[in-house]
């Protein structure tokens, strides 16, 4: 096997994301060969003998990714110290150690992938890779044209100006409409935010696919393991 950065080792070993990879190495807490390794080194994982925190590096993992359907009234995160349910819980049972590609907000539902492949949920989540994202929402007023260019053209937010947006009307229910909304960013909150910023207040909001993946009919709460081609496909976005 080629050499390899090590934080890209340690994240498919599914020990730790590759951020929390690049602190390990730097607290000194890594060793290659005996030595103390330090950040931009490379190994063999095949060859070298790699060591955290005094114990051997497990083998790498076969890359696995969840896709779930993540209910409103859970939060992505690990752990809340506020006491409320997280997505890891609804995996609980599984026998990887799982890393959300991005994140929901806490009423926010639908399509969440999670992966024991640290660099990969990274990779997936950067902006720079562009990875279409689509929303289904519902608001409080409605869509006129006006508002759809603003929302394709880009909305200037506090922390800058999104990048442009696809919009396609859906129904329209009393007071209500709803639509689908295609981003590739991943700011806080972005979509409630870009929709408050043109006085339509959100009410609810799904995610239903990611990149060329979709919920189908999953039920919420549920999850189904990507097959491998779905991975690799994943992988080369």
């Amino acid at each position: 096997m080629p050499r390899q950065r090590l934080q890209k080792i340690l994240a498919a070993s599914g020990l730790a994301s590759r951020r929390q990879a690049e602190y390990l190495i730097a607290a000194g807490r890594v060793s290659v060969n005996g030595r103390q390794a330090g950040l931009g080194d490379q190994a063999d994982p095949e060859v070298d003998h790699i060591e955290v925190d005094g114990r051997v590096l497990p083998p790498p993992e076969p890359t696995v990714c969840l896709l779930l359907n993540k209910p409103a009234g859970c939060i992505t995160t690990r752990r809340d110290p506020q006491g409320r349910p997280t997505v890891f819980d609804l995996v609980s049972g599984v026998p990887w150690r799982l890393f959300a590609v991005g994140r929901l907000d806490y009423n926010t539902e639908g399509l969440l992938l999670l992966t024991n492949d640290g660099d990969l949920a990274h990779q997936l989540a950067h902006p720079r890779h562009q990875v279409d994202k689509t929303y289904l929402v519902r608001v409080r007023g409605h869509l006129t044209a006006g508002i759809i260019r603003r929302l394709e053209n880009g909305i200037r937010l506090e922390d800058g100006l999104t990048a442009p947006a696809r919009v396609r009307p859906r129904r329209a229910s009393g007071g209500h409409q709803w639509f689908e909304i295609t981003i590739h960013e991943g700011r806080n909150r972005q979509i409630r935010r870009m929709c408050e910023a043109v006085n339509l207040p959100v009410s609810r909001l799904k995610r239903i696919r990611f990149a060329f993946l979709s919920l189908g009919d999953l039920p919420a709460g549920q999850w189904r393991r990507l097959s491998q081609e779905e991975v690799e496909k994943l992988k080369k976005l």
